[in-house]
């Protein structure tokens, strides 16, 4: 099932002022059946905003603007809710924390899937359950003042699991005011670029009326230093484990300490990264944010969304505090002004940063299951439910670090970071043909008894163990599993199907290239007609990559 496949449904919602502060337009912007366009006027109350409130002074490091009362438009206020403590099965008294994230999720869910909304949601969760796919459900938030609500905690009651947290519905934030996605590259392995910023507090000069000095002096002290190596390593060994299981894709990670500006631009421009990591200190501001990486040099979001979108960068992962929060002034919300939102204002696909402040614990459990999800070969949005599923279970439900995460992805971007294996490997008969006709045949030979070994099925295991198409016994530096070369579904002119080596070994394969022998480790390569290959040790048996048609001639590059 590819990810382009998900039916998808698109909420929007927008403050109606001509009605009053609290009324909002709550509307369907794509639905997966034609009826499925409705609208709904959405009246936020002074409960709702007494349990945001109450959640904020509990959870939240950082105040917000107040979402305006009902009370402003003139009806008389209610009282504040009141959430009791309650029994849990085991008769054990349930925290107040417990109830308040519940209330809060509840309540929100009640608001926004509301009568007209209600119904295209259940109708279009039915389509998708017919179709034995997932509903893909992206929320548009135009009103800045709503931006930090924790949309992701919404719950249609008590018992049943938070919308973010499953894998029937796939959770993410949106917005329409976008540039066109750039054109991607389809890709089959993870290729990152891991980037380590200033790993102290960054010495701010604030002025006291500053949205952020509130903040600044508890949570930002000067030796608060991040784990960021210990983050690094974490992230390089999870992604280079899990390549060697199952269907894992190949990762390359590649890591940057402390770059320049021009450095990180120099990177990702002449690299081909379908992944950017940042670990390290951030701040909210009015054009995207600050990300500190040094501690003489910060940069903001706009300057980062043009290099993202022209390296073609897929997905950027944020591991800073407020990614996701709009910057304030005087009290009022600053409109399109958080990393993520600007970002994807950009172009740039799919953006993953924190709604508040995270620690070192919580940042390093978010990201190895991430990491892991995605080199199994899982959507964006898929990959995100696994995490935060990871961070709930280790954190609790009334701890806020699963709520952290927030998800942007943009309206024309699918998910696919790269291809599933069952899209990315064609599957040949043992005697090829097409429609009749017979296709070309795929051999290595070895160049010193001339022997063949045909690969069959568009497949071919390489390795010492016995459960390999090819073995190679008393080869030096040969892995048990060391290698796959495999055929991918892209035809040229001449009807030809191209091939690959992917390695998975300890020593890695050689390969002769224009620039003589160059080993390559846990990477992949496109291999041509004569390409030769020594796979282990730099002194091993040579076998030559040939390709024949049907007629027995052999072709060259």
């Amino acid at each position: 099932m590819g990810s382009s496949d998900i039916p998808c449904l698109n909420l929007a919602i927008d403050r109606l002022r001509a009605t009053g502060a609290n009324h909002f337009a709550i509307h369907v912007i794509h639905a997966p059946y034609r009826a499925g366009y409705v609208l709904h006027d959405g009246l936020w109350s002074e409960s709702l905003s007494q349990v945001w409130t109450s959640w904020q002074e509990m959870f939240a490091v950082r105040s917000v603007p107040t979402v305006p009362f009902v009370s402003e438009a003139g009806l008389p206020p209610s009282k504040p809710p009141v959430m009791e403590t309650g029994t849990a099965p085991s008769g054990q008294a349930v925290p107040y924390s417990v109830r308040l994230m519940q209330t809060l999720g509840i309540n929100l869910w009640q608001w926004l899937f509301t009568g007209p909304i209600q119904t295209c949601l259940s109708q279009s969760q039915g389509i998708a359950m017919g179709q034995n796919k997932p509903l893909r459900l992206r929320l548009d938030i135009r009103d800045p003042d709503l931006i930090a609500v924790p949309w992701e905690i919404m719950q249609s009651q008590a018992g049943k699991p938070a919308i973010s947290l499953g894998q029937q519905v796939l959770f993410s934030r949106t917005t329409s005011d976008v540039e066109d996605l750039p054109l991607l590259r389809t890709e089959q392995m993870l290729n990152v670029l891991l980037v380590l910023g200033q790993d102290s507090a960054p010495n701010l000069d604030l002025n006291p009326g500053s949205a952020f000095s509130d903040v600044t002096q508890q949570h930002l002290e000067p030796d608060d230093r991040l784990k960021l190596d210990q983050e690094a390593e974490a992230l390089s060994r999870v992604l280079r484990n899990s390549s060697r299981f199952g269907n894992a894709a190949l990762c390359n990670v590649d890591v940057l300490v402390q770059p320049s500006p021009a450095e990180l631009i120099a990177r990702l421009e002449t690299q081909q990264y379908n992944v950017l990591f940042y670990a390290g200190h951030g701040i909210p501001a009015p054009d995207g944010g600050l990300l500190f990486l040094r501690s003489d040099m910060a940069m903001n979001g706009t300057e980062l969304a043009q290099v993202l979108r022209r390296g073609r960068v897929k997905l950027a992962v944020f591991n800073a505090c407020w990614g996701a929060q709009p910057d304030h002034q005087g009290g009022q919300t600053i409109p399109r002004s958080s990393l993520a939102e600007v970002l994807l204002h950009h172009g740039v696909p799919a953006v993953l940063a924190m709604r508040d402040s995270i620690t070192d614990q919580e940042a390093l459990a978010f990201i190895q299951a991430f990491s892991q999800a995605l080199a199994e070969r899982l959507s964006i949005d898929q990959a995100m439910a696994v995490a935060r599923q990871n961070l709930l279970t280790l954190f609790k439900f009334n701890q806020q670090a699963w709520t952290l995460p927030v998800l942007y992805m943009h309206p024309e971007f699918d998910g696919e970071l790269i291809k599933p294996l069952d899209e990315s490997l064609t599957q040949i008969p043992s005697n090829p043909s097409q429609f009749g006709r017979k296709m070309p045949i795929a051999s290595l030979r070895s160049l010193i008894t001339s022997r063949m070994w045909t690969i069959r099925g568009g497949l071919m295991r390489v390795g010492i163990s016995e459960d390999n198409d090819l073995v190679l016994r008393g080869e030096p530096g040969v892995s048990r599993k060391h290698a796959e070369i495999f055929c991918r579904n892209a035809f040229n002119g001449d009807e030809a199907l191209t091939y690959h080596l992917r390695d998975f070994s300890r020593y890695g394969t050689w390969v002769l290239g224009s620039q003589g022998w160059q080993k390559i480790n846990h990477q992949e390569v496109q291999l041509y007609p004569g390409t030769q290959l020594k796979f282990g040790g730099s002194q091993n048996s040579v076998l030559e990559f040939v390709v024949t048609d049907p007629e027995g001639a052999e072709w060259t590059y």
